[in-house]
């Protein structure tokens, strides 16, 4: 999705339904200042706002996507200037800088080259709650609270992406490992706030990998959680 000529990438596990919209009826929403649907009201926002661009004239389409995003309990509405399309990607770790800034997810390379942000636009207009009260009276900000980074470690991509998946429906920011070797990797731009680890990987296991963690102090207490179907 387009914000003004910035592009970004949103996980289709926080998106609820997708609105595409006439000029007459996004008017009224806008007026309205939200979207009621299915019986939970979500607030509207425009991407080029949250991310603090002024919208300027672009080419005039028939109809305005509008997503209804959802992110643990948190429900906006985002206005987004064009929808390109849905995807497979590969997400890439953005480093001990960008990890904290909480609404950004990860980060993606298309085919052309281009890099691309992996975005959680609830949070996003979370971050941006102050500024919207600047015509309001003067009262204390409220801390947005960092989304927790689970690390989905498993050899297995579709195990990968279902559990990616749901946690970032529940309001987390994933990254992902294809083994123990990948997961180090990682690990040594930026630490998961809890790892959910296979045991049987290539290269590295899961008991390997937790030792490895164990016997690094700057990760050594680094919560583990071992996934098996093995019941022994």
């Amino acid at each position: 999705m387009r914000g003004e000529q910035h592009l970004f990438a949103v996980s289709s596990a926080m998106i609820e339904q997708v609105l595409r919209l006439k000029p007459d009826a996004l008017a009224e929403i806008s007026a309205h200042g939200a979207v009621d649907f299915q019986g939970h009201t979500y607030p509207l926002h425009q991407l080029p706002h949250l991310i603090g661009v002024a919208r300027t004239a672009s080419e005039p389409h028939p109809y305005d996507s509008i997503l209804l995003v959802r992110s643990g309990t948190h429900r906006i509405a985002l206005h987004v200037d064009e929808l390109i399309r849905n995807q497979e990607i590969v997400i890439k770790n953005i480093g001990a800088q960008l990890s904290r800034v909480g609404w950004i997810s990860g980060a993606t390379v298309l085919a052309d080259g281009k890099i691309v942000l992996i975005i959680n636009p609830v949070q996003l207009a979370q971050s941006a709650q102050p500024g919207y009260a600047h015509a309001e009276p003067a009262r204390p900000a409220v801390a947005v609270p960092r989304a927790l980074v689970v690390m989905v470690v498993d050899d297995s991509l579709t195990v990968r992406k279902v559990t990616g998946r749901l946690l970032e429906r529940e309001g987390y920011r994933v990254v992902t490992a294809k083994d123990g070797v990948d997961a180090l990797e990682q690990m040594e731009a930026a630490r998961p706030d809890v790892m959910l680890v296979d045991i049987e990987m290539p290269r590295m296991d899961g008991f390997d990998l937790a030792r490895n963690i164990r016997d690094n102090p700057t990760t050594s207490t680094v919560p583990i959680i071992m996934i098996s179907s093995r019941s022994a």
